[in-house]
């Protein structure tokens, strides 16, 4: 999972074109916060479901 989320950041923070100002990242839930530069706030949350 960590090698997921570890991809997953590498490209949210390198798409210039989504207009994402910050991204606050909390490991011990598994989410993150993305300020987007309009305002808008987005929460992100990684989890892995067994089947």
């Amino acid at each position: 999972m960590d090698y997921f989320k570890d991809k997953l950041f590498e490209l949210l923070n390198d798409a210039d074109d989504m207009g994402i100002s910050d991204i606050e990242t909390n490991d011990r839930e598994n989410k993150w916060i993305i300020s987007l530069q309009n305002g808008m706030l987005l929460e992100i949350e990684c989890r892995q479901i067994d089947r």
